[in-house]
């Protein structure tokens, strides 16, 4: 439905409409599970829906995905999880990997990603790269809510590599804790 520029993302420029508690959890560098169990008070259970290898050719990449996708060392991976706190469902998160660097850091398929990448206390660095207001049924049915719904993607870092490619996508029901949400096009911050 809408798409924030690239660049603007980047500067950490969110729509003027949007809350700071939004700001925060849509173009903010930390991490949206930890963020979830901070807001919910209950721990953040992941359920697995595919971890399967991504067509290699160019042409079967759907023009959707972020566009750093293409910038992962192939064969890649894709995760798709569903992100429940306390029975209810407040996110969807699907991952990018190098097959490779997949089978190293997520071992524990039930683990999100945040846990799994800092187990061994390496730095990480996130940036943030995308910001939209998605609209699908399966989303809606998925999450039990009317959309459109709030969407973000980023990738890690590890030591100037680019390590992985993350797009979530988050439930209305987060407006409990931060706030109502505008769900229409929006002009950002000039």
């Amino acid at each position: 439905m809408w798409e924030a520029a690239t660049a603007a993302v980047l500067r950490g420029e969110g729509p003027s409409p949007l809350s700071g508690p939004w700001r925060l959890m849509l173009l903010g560098d930390g991490s949206p599970t930890r963020h979830l169990r901070l807001l919910t008070g209950h721990p953040v259970a992941v359920r697995l829906v595919a971890m399967e290898p991504e067509p290699e050719s160019p042409g079967s990449q759907p023009s959707q995905l972020p566009r750093e996708v293409r910038e992962l060392e192939p064969p890649l991976l894709r995760r798709q999880v569903w992100l429940d706190c306390g029975g209810q469902t407040l996110a969807w998160a699907e991952s990018w990997w190098n097959q490779t660097e997949a089978e190293q850091h997520l071992r524990d398929r039930n683990l999100p990603i945040w846990l799994s990448l800092t187990q061994g206390r390496s730095e990480l660095f996130r940036e943030v790269d995308g910001l939209a207001l998605v609209q699908s049924p399966w989303l809606e049915e998925g999450f039990a809510q009317q959309g459109p719904f709030w969407s973000r993607h980023y990738r890690f870092f590890r030591q100037g590599r680019e390590l992985t490619v993350i797009r979530e996508v988050f439930s209305p029901r987060l407006e409990q804790w931060l706030g109502p949400a505008p769900r229409q096009p929006l002009h950002l911050i000039s």
